[in-house]
């Protein structure tokens, strides 16, 4: 049947207690929403789902059937959410035990939820991101990563977020500096001059001729569990420079529009990210030390650490 202005649609056999609900939307058999809750349009929400009132639910979200979505949930826009994938929202529930607010949990837009997939309570499933069928998510999953495994671990990043994959291979094999331009914008890759010698190897670099900023400050990465990310970020000001001294790392880089990957991976080689460009590290390898190199002192109101706003403001940066 349809509700009385014909706008969506709800089985004979489903329960749609709310009126918040959008255009073309399809609630089918068994499914149960509760009077709170708010659906988007052009929705289609399958057999034996239950939808609890403090749920938010986009525009052209597809909830497969058996799949429940507690208090506390949103979900945004074209999202898939597969067979059985369970979502939680208390981390120590008991019997007749309430929390005073329920820890919230955003599925933002594009990403996609395997079948008998876990979402623990209190994440954040970045854009486009694509979570294995039976992963146990633990924490928050940055934008386009492919999660798999319990905990889940990111195994790579989708398509459209990585573009080019670019190994170090492509940098010159000679000792003699060189620069490489790469898709994204105002991110290049440089190798320095490399010295072999029977007591050991030397790599040297000049800042400002070959890295091109003066430091104000480093820090170092290390001993960094294969599961984890690092990044996440882009800065407002501050530009970064990233070698990798021992072992190997892949990089993300983004601009708003282009993206790509690179494999850090000897240390004659080193990356250079402008401001207003989206990093992540991952892969680490066991023996992994990142070292990097900043334009500018520790400042937290430098960092943009939420991906939609990132692209927002690369978009309102281009318009000026």
């Amino acid at each position: 049947m349809t509700n009385e202005n014909d706008d969506y649609f709800v089985h004979p056999k489903g329960l749609c207690e709310t009126t918040n609900v959008g255009k073309n939307t399809k609630i089918w058999a068994f499914a149960h929403v509760l009077p709170d809750a708010k659906l988007g349009d052009d929705c289609n929400i399958c057999d034996y789902v239950f939808i609890e009132n403090d749920v938010v639910i986009g525009d052209r979200v597809t909830i497969k059937c058996g799949v429940q979505v507690w208090d506390g949930i949103q979900i945004m826009d074209d999202v898939f959410i597969g067979p059985n994938a369970t979502f939680t929202n208390d981390r120590f529930p008991r019997r007749k035990q309430y929390p005073q607010k329920y820890l919230r949990t955003v599925v933002k837009t594009k990403a996609t939820i395997g079948a008998n997939a876990t979402i623990l309570p209190g994440l954040t499933i970045g854009e486009s991101v694509m979570v294995g069928a039976g992963a146990v998510v633990t924490r928050s999953v940055p934008p386009f990563a492919i999660v798999v495994g319990n905990p889940a671990k990111i195994i790579g990043y989708t398509e459209e977020a990585t573009g080019t994959a670019i190994e170090s291979s492509i940098l010159p094999a000679s000792s003699a500096p060189a620069v490489v331009k790469i898709g994204v914008s105002g991110v290049t890759l440089h190798t320095f001059k490399a010295v072999p010698d029977l007591r050991g190897s030397l790599s040297v670099g000049e800042f400002e001729r070959e890295i091109p900023f003066n430091p104000k400050r480093y820090f170092l990465v290390y001993d960094v569990p294969t599961a984890n990310t690092r990044g996440e970020h882009a800065h407002y000001q501050c530009h970064q420079f990233l070698i990798a001294v021992r072992g190997s790392i892949r990089v993300a880089v983004d601009d708003g529009e282009n993206r790509d990957e690179i494999t850090l991976d000897r240390p004659n080689i080193g990356l250079y990210l402008p401001p207003l460009t989206w990093g992540v590290q991952y892969k680490y390898s066991a023996d992994a030390m990142l070292l990097v190199f900043a334009s500018d002192y520790y400042d937290s109101a430098d960092y943009i650490r939420d991906y939609g706003d990132f692209v927002n403001l690369v978009k309102s940066v281009k318009r000026v």
